[in-house]
């Protein structure tokens, strides 16, 4: 019998050897995702409220604009490992409940919560409050009973390193461990000792958010698979580059009034038809055509 996603990425959990996942804010970029090779992808919270509203990580999407972007993803990814960022889990441990039912459902593999005050913000952003710990020692327990599959994983994050201190972050972790979580995150480490630390502190296995331009060392994955880190995230590189390539893009035609298929600026046409899969349609075309 062939293996589910989410048998699949259980095990690759398991392995505790740094597996990179790669953020998604789109389909398109998840499609990206899978053709570069990596073995699971991330649907950010960022990333969806920065590319489809154009605004910051400060809690402003809900639990509908995950559960669509989450099925538009596992339709153009279907082999490949989803884990999605549900921020604070769209409110009580009720409502934390109802998430994770409704993006099990929507394909997800796995969910990410975290324990800020509502409205949440971005890890790496000043200014972040943590919820009362036993509020979110609920919403775990309920994650935890919502979901239908017992692959299906629930990785608890702690924002607390940056508003209480190291110590109190590796508290909140063991407690959200006991509680019920399958992979532990602390959020927004500054130091490489403290990214040392924490593999030798809890035992479960463990995420870690590598933050372009954020407050967290970068390490290698090989690096911090063998400290013993199950997971490496990169939430927003795509996000970054797609951002960059759109500048450099836009930057030469407005300057030079045309835009030519230039390798350095585009992506070929033709490149573009294989990422979406146009053959396939091509196929599906000819087959269902009318004799």
């Amino acid at each position: 019998m062939e293996k589910s996603t989410k048998r699949i990425l259980r095990e690759k959990v398991a392995l505790r050897n740094g597996l990179i996942v790669a953020g998604a804010f789109n389909a398109m970029s998840a499609r990206i995702v899978a053709d570069q090779g990596f073995e699971a992808v991330y649907l950010t919270g960022a990333g969806l409220t920065n590319m489809h509203y154009g605004a910051p990580d400060l809690g402003i999407i809900g639990l509908r604009d995950v559960a669509d972007a989450t099925m538009r993803i596992r339709e153009a990814v279907e082999d490949l490992p989803l884990i999605v960022d549900i921020d604070t889990g769209f409110g009580n441990a009720v409502n934390a409940w109802h998430t994770v039912r409704a993006l099990e459902r929507a394909g997800a593999d796995a969910i990410q919560i975290e324990d800020q005050a509502f409205p949440k913000r971005c890890g790496h952003f000043a200014g972040k409050a943590v919820a009362p710990l036993s509020e979110m020692l609920d919403k775990i327990r309920a994650a935890t009973d919502a979901r239908q599959d017992p692959d299906f994983q629930i990785i608890a994050r702690t924002d607390a390193r940056a508003v209480e201190g190291f110590e109190a972050a590796i508290e909140r972790a063991q407690k959200f461990a006991e509680a019920g979580a399958d992979i532990l995150f602390v959020e927004a480490m500054t130091s490489l000792e403290e990214i040392g630390r924490i593999p030798q502190l809890l035992k479960h296995p463990l995420l870690i958010n590598i933050v372009v331009g954020g407050k967290t060392p970068t390490l290698s994955a090989q690096e911090l698979g063998g400290m013993g880190y199950s997971l490496v995230l990169y939430a927003n590189a795509a996000l970054q580059g797609a951002v960059l390539g759109m500048q450099n893009a836009l930057s030469a035609l407005k300057r030079d009034g045309k835009l030519d298929e230039d390798p350095a600026l585009l992506a070929p046409f033709n490149e573009r038809q294989r990422l979406v899969r146009k053959p396939l349609y091509d196929e599906l075309e000819r087959r269902y055509a009318e004799r």
